[in-house]
């Protein structure tokens, strides 16, 4: 309760008597996807563009629960986010859930230009928070030859504070079932007509649908903007997280179907869960510097700095594991665009290093207390990538589009423990070549194709290297494949309705798979090809209404398909053989469909539904998640203004079908604890004050 107070009193004070932002709903004037987006370097028209592309805006975001980016992210085809327990994300582009038990893998996340993808491939996406974010762009399919070594995509994150801004002050508070409260602050000035800022600040708790399953985040960041000359920008991000969650651990088949509330229970020489207070921490400070010079009407440099300092700790059912991370680096880059050419053109020349330090180490678990050392390691990842980038526009509306990357990655690691002598190594791969040629054209300004072909490539991860089981793996190789697609897009002159269409096939090999041994600790092994086939497809619409309807003023509609052809290709371990099979927990249809409809008085209604086939949970295939329908609504209402502040408030409800499903299962199982029970069906409510 204090630190509710506190944060209720330092939003007064920064309100002070000049908030006099308006706020204002038009429901005739629908925005379905930017007409421009900014994905290579620079503004371009969304038909245009060359990759598989989709935005998500602030708007899009507050339409789900505001505690989670869950519903916003999956209306995105190809796109795939879960959530195992409150505060416990995993996100996969095109497939990459296979290896990602803890986060996010082969996918660059930015938070504008600073990659939150630390050196050692690590992505704590959970230490974002929905309240700081302005819009999310998702790019599909590897870009290596840019944004160095990834083979599912980029996710390019522009947090508020930057680019356009209005003076706006929010509070806002949410409550619901299993202990859930969020309080959030959100402030944007305007300070001068060249220094803007944004302070937004939220705290979380719940206690979860299932035992040993709560969760408490604090978060802070701040965004400045800086136009201190004509030519030239600065830009800075700050962000601190204090994020800390349980983890109830997976559950067998006939222990969900019996109490899928449970957390795991102990087994063999094993206690359970709760017992071992089984949980993760993470405190982590992230920030960067950005400057922007224009050298000229064409030429243009960026450069950014950014750096990040985690202190993590995991006590785990065996071992209790504490990691000091640190990371630093910059991306820099020219940038040359004439478009006033015959041939209008543009190219970049750049680099991008990150390097980062970890100490591991690893104790007994004494029932939450690190007791006697395992193991200690230091790693050290250092990661750098050099890329040119060119496009001419050969003919009216036809773009070609070429960039080539060279990627670097080595691992130094030193073990400290239990070796009598510390012992040095170097984990060296390869350097990589990383092209991508792309083309684009665009007829009457209303319908484009796009072809690209672009080569993945993904180095294992710390976390892979040096997994759970306190070994560090010298053998694991990196991913590579190449990515061949083709895609179409149409939308009318109102820009109310639009349809995206994308296929694509990958074949990737030495794909990298993860096991658990009998003690629940991970590891990973290269499994040889697996062939990723795939098509995906977005259609959204809207009905704009006159404002004088007298029942309803706008609905909005966006429904998304992808049909994932995912199977390995020659894969052995010892004597079983999985050639052939299914991939590991990617389901081969999700529907996403999302309803947004606007009626007088200032009341709307957001109406999402998910639908996920059966998917495989181990490499055999033997065990299956259940398919499921999740329903999900969410009513607001918005009260007039009054002396400078709107109210909104609102009610939502998650899993309306009541459906028994596990959003986020354990992969490769030892004893089959695949299942992580979501909730059932609950509700929540809140309200915002606008200023």
């Amino acid at each position: 309760m204090r630190y509710l107070t506190t944060n209720l009193t330092l939003l007064l004070a920064l309100l002070g008597v000049t908030a006099s932002a308006q706020v204002s709903k038009d429901s005739t004037n629908i925005a379905l996807q930017p007409i421009d987006v900014k994905v290579y370097f620079a503004k371009q028209s969304s038909l245009g563009v060359t990759s598989a592309t989709q935005s998500l805006s602030a708007e899009v975001i507050s339409r789900q629960s505001p505690t989670s980016l869950l519903a916003a992210v999956n209306t995105v085809p190809g796109i795939r986010m879960e959530e195992r327990s409150p505060g416990s994300y995993r996100l996969a582009m095109r497939g990459s859930l296979i290896r990602s038990p803890f986060g996010i893998r082969n996918t660059k996340v930015y938070v504008d230009e600073f990659p939150l993808t630390d050196a050692g491939g690590n992505t704590y996406l959970n230490l974002l928070a929905p309240v700081g974010i302005q819009t999310i762009q998702l790019v599909k399919g590897p870009d290596g030859s840019l944004f160095g070594a990834n083979s599912g995509g980029v996710v390019q994150i522009s947090p508020k504070g930057f680019e356009m801004l209005e003076n706006r002050r929010e509070v806002e508070l949410t409550a619901g079932a299993y202990g859930l409260f969020q309080q959030s602050l959100s402030l944007q000035q305007k300070v001068t007509p060249n220094y803007q800022f944004s302070f937004d600040q939220s705290f979380l708790r719940s206690d979860g649908y299932r035992d040993n399953a709560g969760l408490n985040k604090k978060t802070v960041q701040t965004a400045h903007q800086w136009q201190y000359a004509p030519i030239a920008q600065l830009r800075a991000f700050i962000l601190y997280t204090d994020l800390g969650y349980e983890t109830p651990g997976g559950l067998t088949l006939a222990q969900y179907e019996a109490d899928p509330r449970a957390s795991r229970p102990a087994g063999g020489p094993n206690p359970g869960a709760k017992e071992q207070q089984a949980a993760i921490y993470n405190k982590t400070g992230f920030g960067g510097v950005s400057h922007r010079l224009q050298l000229g009407k064409y030429l243009s440099h960026q450069i950014s700095l950014f750096g990040s300092y985690t202190d993590f700790k995991n006590p785990f059912i065996t071992n209790y594991e504490e990691r000091i991370e640190k990371n630093w680096g910059l991306r820099t880059y020219l940038s040359l665009d004439n478009p006033e050419a015959a041939l209008p053109w543009q190219m970049q020349l750049g680099f991008e290093g990150i390097k980062g330090s970890s100490t591991i180490d690893n104790y007994d678990n004494n029932k939450g207390v690190a007791g006697a050392v395992q193991a200690r390691d230091g790693m050290t990842n250092s990661q750098w990538n050099l890329f040119y980038r060119a496009q001419i526009e050969l003919m009216k509306n036809w773009n070609l589009e070429g960039a080539l990357g060279l990627n670097g990655n080595h691992i130094d690691y030193t073990r400290k423990y239990p070796v009598v002598t510390p012992t040095d190594g170097r984990i060296s791969f390869d350097k990589q070549w990383m092209p991508r040629i792309a083309s684009s054209y665009t007829l009457h300004e209303l319908m484009s194709w796009r072809v690209s072909v672009a080569k993945g490539y993904s180095t294992p991860t710390l976390a892979e290297v040096r997994s759970s089981d306190n070994s560090i793996n010298t053998d694991l190789q990196a991913e590579s494949g190449t990515n061949y697609e083709v895609g179409y897009k149409i939308r009318n002159k109102n820009n109310n309705l639009i349809l995206d269409i994308a296929a694509y096939t990958y074949r990737m090999e030495n794909g990298i798979v993860r096991s658990l041994n009998e003690a629940g600790a991970e590891y990973y092994q290269n499994a040889g090809e697996m062939k990723q086939k795939g098509i995906e497809l977005s259609l959204w619409g809207a009905i704009p209404v006159s404002p004088q309807s007298p029942l309803l003023r706008g609905m909005s509609v966006h429904t998304a398909v992808s049909y994932n052809d995912y199977h390995f290709g020659q894969y052995k371990v010892a004597d079983k053989d999985y050639s052939g099979n299914r991939m590991t927990a990617v389901p081969q249809w999700v529907w996403t469909n999302n309803v947004k409809i606007d009626f007088p008085y200032q009341l709307d209604l957001n109406l999402y539904h998910n639908f996920t086939s059966s998917m495989p949970l181990d490499d055999a295939n033997s065990i299956y998640a259940k398919k499921f329908h999740l329903v999900q609504a969410k009513l607001s209402y918005t009260v007039p203004r009054f002396y400078g502040v709107s109210v909104q408030v609102y009610a939502g409800g998650d899993n309306l079908l009541n459906q028994r499903y596990s959003l986020g299962n354990d992969i490769n199982a030892f004893g089959g604890r695949y299942f992580n029970a979501a909730a059932t069906r609950n509700f929540y409510g809140g309200l915002k004050l606008i200023f």
